[in-house]
């Protein structure tokens, strides 16, 4: 039979989660904004190989941070019940996971001068 208590403490992951990835979202997004910067002074191909690069980058970047968002509601929306507090950790740990592989992989994508 499951547990379906009330947890008293089932807020401390997904307020642990949010003050984890709240600021390493908005990090990652602050960067992702003043890359094109890095290439103000490319000319010719090399311009072209960095824009080429960039839009695809700033795409998948703008769609990791909202998955990442999503799966920071979902971590708080969990039913604060004992039975759920695996998911809710795990949703938790999963948020900034996603952020930091989204910015790496951002990171990757541009072909940097």
């Amino acid at each position: 039979m499951p547990n379906t208590t009330r947890d008293p403490r089932a807020w401390i992951a997904p307020l642990v989660c949010t003050l984890v990835t709240l600021p390493m979202g908005l990090v990652a997004l602050f960067i992702g904004g003043l890359t094109p910067m890095a290439c103000d002074a490319c000319d010719g191909a090399e311009a072209a190989r960095f824009d080429a690069s960039f839009a695809p980058a700033w795409t998948v970047l703008c769609v990791g941070l909202l998955l990442t968002l999503m799966v920071l509601v979902a971590s708080w929306a969990m039913p604060w019940q004992v039975r759920n507090t695996g998911r809710r950790v795990g949703l938790s740990l999963a948020a900034p996971a996603t952020t930091m592989v989204t910015f790496v992989a951002f990171m990757a994508l541009v072909d940097w001068p």
